[in-house]
């Protein structure tokens, strides 16, 4: 039995919500990246954890893992067109975040994307 909802935003949390999905999100819509590229502009992700929720948002049918089967492993996520469709809620959740950092002087540290 399918589970149910009593408010669209209770389904939206339930499927981005958490403290990590959302910034995966983000950075994926961003483009195409490798395991290790989310890893380094992730620093506080464990790699357990990271792989954990890449395979919830893959089974959640917003993340596409394409591996190219090489030696070493060459694997790329990116957004599929459900994943693309949370561009413009991921980038207001961005701006607001932006703008709260700048009203409370909070610093944001961004990794680099190299």
């Amino acid at each position: 039995m399918p589970k149910r909802y009593h408010c669209p935003v209770e389904l939206a949390v339930d499927v981005v919500g958490g403290k990590w999905r959302p910034v995966i999100l983000a950075h994926l819509k961003e483009g195409v990246h490798r395991y290790g590229e989310l890893r380094r502009r992730m620093p506080g992700i464990s790699e357990k954890m990271l792989t954990q929720r890449l395979r919830e948002l893959e089974a959640d049918g917003l993340v596409l893992r394409h591996d190219h089967e090489t030696t070493p492993p060459h694997v790329e996520y990116r957004l599929t067109e459900e994943g693309l469709s949370l561009a413009p809620v991921l980038q207001a959740l961005y701006d607001w975040g932006a703008a709260r950092a700048a009203r409370t002087g909070t610093d944001i540290d961004e990794p680099s994307a190299a």
